[in-house]
């Protein structure tokens, strides 16, 4: 009996010493090899982000020329005032702009420049001093009404810098005040067209904001323009559906070196661009144009424009493995038995570019060459492309799709347009390259807040994604380069301002499309069960029916009666 008792406490020690190593040992040690590994990030910071409060400051310089102020007015004038303007758009989207004006009078240099009998003398090179300022900033001359540097019944004059001429009726009799707040509406219209507009920001954040906030017209604008991106591939294309017939040769080259470069070169800061070209043959259009009598032409209606994109697009993918934007520009010569060919709007007139843009794709140009044919006709018909023409459209049509485009000045302005001095001075303004910053900056920063937002719910709510260091540390790099953005715009350093929205664009477009991040690369908790049931069933079952053995053991012993001697 002896050894029965001493064999079976010795089984019972053994079942507690196994299930004493399993519970300490064993299950801390498999839960610390199998644990997801997960960097910390900075979810706090994140969901601050989230709430977008943005603060745009624009820094004006208001210098009074001669005549335009009484002496007196002079003695009273100011040094700086700051003016603010809130928007709430929704609940997690507030914007504030901030004017910080100073007043001055003009130098003695500066009065000689502005006694010019015509603004075109503006334009020399020895007078560029008066342009010059910082970017985003903005320098405003007001002058007096009966200067004749503004032609009759132009109220402002914008150049192609970061300077522009106000002219203003003078009020003797009126108080300095009164003066400045006269002035205030046109200094407002001068910001609205050379920095930024409200409607401008609420189109950069159309993401955040309801399309009923947005107009018509601007909402067109936003769904035109192409995202910002960190790169562009342009592509010229030379569409010859009838090589028999057209022997057609384009100088690409040359037009875009002479024509295209130099606009690319002023938005190198911006993003990066390719351009290349390519001439494809028996490429013809995705619809069939219709003979118009009236006209004895063929012709291709509004309507039918969008079929026209889809069978061609088919034929252009040399950049079809691009992870940037593409823009594509075809020249289409129209087959002989179809030519001429005209595009027709919505009221059935003639295009007279005779071409069309598409959103977020690029554009098209119809080029007739019926004047070539002779009678009989020789076949084939050399053809040189008249590039300066295909490069006015083109050229536009590229200005529209980057969001360089004019802006909707008052009829009261005069904007020195770059197209004014011909084609080869189609380069970009000053504060036209400003008002493409401040809309982009806002972009990016809403961009950036979005996918932050969005990769931190992805990450909270599927708990078992590998979250690795590199990851953890685009997003930090993306949370410190958005915080940094938003401070640079409050103190109107709008370059640095976009630089860092661009980074934090970058950082966190990296973090969210990380490969690692995959959910399929990870097994979901059946899958786990269906593994580890295998492999801790056979070594957990003894154990647990030792550990109820003993337990049965126990309560009987204590409900044995103590034995009496």
């Amino acid at each position: 009996m002896a050894a029965v008792a001493g064999e079976k406490r010795r089984g019972r020690n053994a079942a507690l010493s196994i299930a004493a190593i399993a519970i300490v040992v064993g299950l801390p040690l498999w839960w610390k090899t199998t644990e997801t590994y997960r960097a910390s990030l900075p979810y706090t910071q994140i969901s601050e982000l989230d709430t977008l409060q943005l603060q745009l400051t624009v820094e004006l310089e208001v210098v009074f020329s001669k005549g335009s102020l009484t002496a007196e007015q002079q003695k009273t004038a100011p040094l700086q005032q700051t003016r603010e303007a809130e928007h709430l758009l929704n609940s997690k989207t507030e914007l504030r702009y901030k004017y910080e004006t100073k007043y001055r009078t003009a130098t003695v240099m500066e009065d000689d420049a502005l006694r010019l009998e015509s603004v075109e003398g503006m334009r020399r090179p020895a007078l560029q001093w008066l342009n010059e300022s910082p970017s985003g900033s903005l320098v405003i001359y007001v002058i007096p009404e009966t200067s004749a540097l503004l032609p009759q019944g132009v109220s402002v004059y914008v150049g192609k810098h970061r300077t522009a001429l106000l002219r203003t009726p003078q009020d003797r009799g009126a108080k300095l005040g009164e003066v400045l707040r006269g002035l205030q509406p046109d200094i407002q219209r001068v910001v609205e067209t050379m920095s930024f507009s409200d409607v401008d920001i609420k189109a950069a954040l159309s993401d955040r904001v309801a399309v009923g906030k947005l107009g018509k017209e601007s909402l067109a604008d936003s769904m035109r323009t192409f995202k910002s991106s960190p790169g562009y591939e342009i592509t010229f294309s030379l569409l010859n559906p009838d090589p028999k017939s057209h022997d057609v040769r384009w100088d690409i080259e040359g037009a875009v070196e002479s024509y295209i470069q130099p606009l690319l070169s002023k938005l190198s800061g911006v993003a990066n661009f390719s351009v290349d070209s390519q001439i494809l043959y028996y490429a013809i259009l995705g619809v069939t144009p219709r003979y118009d009598s009236t006209v004895s032409s063929y012709t291709l209606n509004a309507e039918t424009l969008p079929h026209v994109i889809n069978p061609v697009e088919a034929r252009l993918g040399s950049n079809a493995a691009s992870s940037h934007p593409v823009l594509n520009f075809l020249l289409y010569v129209p087959d002989y038995p179809h030519s001429p060919l005209y595009i027709k709007d919505r009221g059935g007139d003639k295009v007279p570019t005779n071409a069309f843009h598409s959103p977020r794709w690029g554009g098209i140009m119809v080029y007739n060459v019926n004047e070539k044919y002779t009678d009989p006709p020789r076949l084939p018909v050399h053809i040189n492309i008249d590039m300066v023409r295909v490069m006015e459209v083109f050229l536009a049509q590229l200005r529209l799709l980057l969001g360089v485009q004019q802006p909707h000045a008052p009829a009261d302005f005069l904007l020195q347009s770059p197209g004014n001095e011909g084609l080869t001075d189609w380069e970009l303004d000053h504060w036209e390259l400003d008002r493409l910053l401040w809309v982009r900056t806002v972009e990016n920063i809403a961009t950036a807040t979005t996918t932050l937002t969005s990769l931190a719910q992805l990450l909270d709510e599927i708990g078992n994604i590998v979250i690795n260091d590199n990851i953890a540390s685009e997003v930090y790099s993306a949370v410190n380069s958005i915080q940094a953005a938003i401070a640079e715009l409050e103190s109107c350093n709008l370059g640095l301002a976009f630089q860092a929205s661009k980074e934090a664009t970058l950082s966190s477009e990296k973090a969210f499309f990380d490969p690692s991040l995959l959910h399929l690369l990870y097994f979901p908790d059946d899958q786990k069960f269906a593994i580890y049931i295998p492999l801790f069933l056979p070594m957990s079952v003894p154990i647990l029916l030792s550990l109820l053995k003993i337990a049965s053991e126990l309560r009987e012993r204590r409900k044995e009666p103590a034995k009496i001697d």
